[in-house]
């Protein structure tokens, strides 16, 4: 049966997981809800490797190959159909979703096995795998809707899974709320995508927008009112100012959910979204500036905050957001194939680091503060080595993925705009010093534990065996664009070449330089090189050759120290301008004043009258047959005279 024609069954595949493990696990053993919930993602790789082989057999007529299974919505002349589809995008989005997917699967296997709630993860994480797939096989912006609310209710799930800790229940809150003020954004401009173009369909919206004249510079026309509209949402979903203050919380979810949620797929659901939409934000001039300089202020802004966090996933935790950050700097200034690269290798090697982090907090007996750890190098090697590979990946080292990503970002950036530039620059050389001051504090140095409360030991091999696969891909998952320094194809901007046809790549033609020795040396000793190497050193003098000096330096520059390390105060300037307001409005005046005082003094209002009228009327019930035949004369009486004065 060939999975193209029936593509439905790659979502059905993790539902039906979460469906069993939901209902009936909770009568089955461990190792059964363990079997349905590996099988199910073991089978959807399958499924989906086999789709995508069946892809690469199509000819170039049916791609993208569109499949409708029926009419959602018929209505006033709108049809909208349940209709998935598969093109080059959808194809690396499928293989990252599913092939990481699947091996956080495994590795919580081994992380939650003690946890009670364990047949409720698992259920929780197939009912993720579900929404997002249909979010990235949609074939129209209802169904990927359907998939983008999805996500959602499975992340603030997942976040506030530990929900008797406050703290994780507040995140998940926090997480639901923020990207609902991003989804109504998203609303608008689907609804005004509908208004503009009379369908929703990709194959029918996107080649319309890509015919009509652009947006004159500096105006916000209709195709600019919608790419915002659309970029609001994917600020929301995927962690970018203002709207990044979700993500940090989010490690209150187990480590899992951190790799799998909040760095390998739905975090990038925006920067998909967007890359998606590339038609609409190409004839958007001032939307792609926004893009870029919000992209860029957010990586770096993130990566600033990175710099001073104790706690193992919070560095992480800002990562994600600086690293989306470029992803949006890459689309903003029209390198969309550069900024799904860099969201392929960010899979790989940011899901690496948090799996591997969680790894060292097993070690550790749940401890996830780096000051409290050091010298776990021996004690833990294939957790260390792994996670030295992907932190030579995220730091841009020469040969791994995200040189090879992050390098493209950096060269589309430098040739529309220096300034951009520069700061994502910087931000790199930013990125370098943070991982490796995590790789230090964690694994070298002095050991700042005591071992008679810590029984430090490696985790089980269903969680090293995903850490060795993901540290092979942070390797050499960005190789597709080696080619390119010395003159040859970067085959993944080729493979993604039809799917970004409309778009202007002479920003992003890296394919047709001229290549040879130099191109080789500027790529391995570029500007980017240089900076990710001087954070390295940095890193090294502070944390390995003179570890006191961090100290002095926080106390000498207290002022930045506290700002950096308060993370600049927003969620507190978020607190007394938003939060307090609105919930004293809502206590003092909705609640007291409307609720209270006019809808339930309405009520009981009627009430009182009613009761006040009835107790009055009570005493003409005398049981007096006379005192009734008195009313009853009076009576006809008052409506003879009533029908009299009336006929006079």
């Amino acid at each position: 049966m060939p999975i193209l024609t029936h593509l439905w069954i790659l979502p059905l595949l993790p539902l039906l997981g979460a469906a069993a493990n939901g209902i009936f696990g909770g009568r089955w053993p461990k190792s059964a809800v363990t079997a349905v919930a590996l099988s199910s993602t073991t089978l959807l790789f399958l499924a989906t490797l086999e789709a995508v082989r069946e892809f690469f057999t199509l000819p170039a007529e049916q791609i993208p190959w569109i499949k409708s299974y029926f009419t959602w919505i018929a209505a006033a002349g709108f049809r909208a159909d349940f209709a998935v589809q598969v093109d080059q995008l959808t194809v690396i989005m499928l293989l990252v979703v599913t092939g990481v997917g699947w091996l956080i699967h495994i590795y919580s296997s081994g992380y939650m096995h003690d946890d009670p709630g364990y047949r409720r993860f698992f259920s929780y994480l197939n009912l993720f795998m579900f929404f997002m797939l249909l979010l990235v096989l949609a074939a129209n912006y209802l169904v990927m809707f359907v998939g983008w609310e999805g996500v959602g209710l499975c992340s603030y799930l997942l976040i506030g899974f530990f929900f008797l800790k406050k703290s994780a229940t507040n995140a998940g809150n926090k997480a639901f709320w923020v990207n609902r003020i991003g989804d109504f954004g998203f609303i608008l401009g689907v609804l005004l995508i509908l208004r503009t173009f009379g369908s929703l369909d990709f194959a029918t919206v996107l080649p319309r927008a890509a015919a009509m004249a652009a947006d004159p510079a500096g105006q916000i026309g209709t195709l600019t009112a919608i790419a915002l509209l659309l970029f609001v949402g994917a600020a929301g979903k995927s962690a970018q100012l203002p709207l990044y203050v979700w993500l940090p919380d989010a490690m209150e979810g187990p480590t899992p959910v951190s790799a799998l949620i909040h760095a390998a797929t739905m975090v990038t659901a925006g920067v998909y979204m967007v890359a998606r939409s590339h038609a609409i934000f190409l004839n958007a001039p001032v939307a792609m500036q926004v893009v870029a300089v919000i992209g860029c202020v957010t990586a770096l802004f993130a990566a600033t905050i990175g710099l001073v966090q104790t706690d193992i996933k919070k560095v992480l935790a800002y990562s994600t957001v600086s690293q989306l950050g470029y992803m949006f700097l890459a689309c903003g200034v029209g390198a969309f194939t550069s900024g799904v690269f860099h969201l392929m290798t960010h899979a790989f090697f940011k899901g690496l680091l948090f799996l591997a982090a969680g790894s060292v907090i097993h070690a550790m007996g749940g401890e996830q503060d780096m000051r409290k750890m050091g010298g776990l190098r021996k004690k833990i090697p294939w957790t260390f080595w792994t996670m030295f590979m992907g932190t030579l990946a995220i730091a841009g080292t020469p040969g791994f993925s995200g040189f090879f990503s992050k390098d493209e970002i950096l060269e589309a950036t430098q040739r529309v705009s220096t300034p951009l530039w520069a700061l994502g620059l910087l931000t790199a050389g930013f990125t370098s010093f943070y991982m490796f001051r995590l790789l230090f504090l964690t694994f070298f140095g002095e050991q700042r534990f005591d071992e008679h409360h810590v029984h430090v030991h490696e985790s089980p091999k269903n969680m090293l065996a995903p850490l060795v696969v993901l540290a092979i891909l942070a390797v050499g998952g960005g190789w597709m664009a080696a080619p390119h320094l010395w003159g040859g194809v970067n085959y993944f901007e080729h493979f993604l070449a039809p799917v970004f046809s409309t778009a202007s790549e002479a920003t992003t033609a890296v394919a047709e330089s001229s290549g040879g020795a130099a191109e080789i040396v500027q790529g391995l000793f570029g500007a980017p090189v240089i900076v990710g190497l001087l954070g390295f050193l940095l890193a090294w003098w502070l944390y390995i050759r003179s570890p006191q000096t961090p100290k002095k330096i926080a106390q000498s520059l207290s002022t930045p120290y506290k700002l950096l390390s308060g993370k600049y105060f927003v969620d507190e300037l978020y607190a007394a301008v938003i939060v307090r307001p609105l919930v004293w409005i809502s206590d003092k005046v909705l609640w007291h004043v409307v609720d209270e005082g006019v809808i339930d003094g309405a009520v009981n209002g009627v009430a009182d009258v009613s009761r006040e009228t009835g107790d009055r009327l009570r005493y003409a019930s005398t049981g007096n047959i006379r005192t009734y035949a008195a009313w009853i004369l009076m009576g006809a009486v008052v409506f003879t005279s009533l029908l009299l004065w009336m006929k006079g």
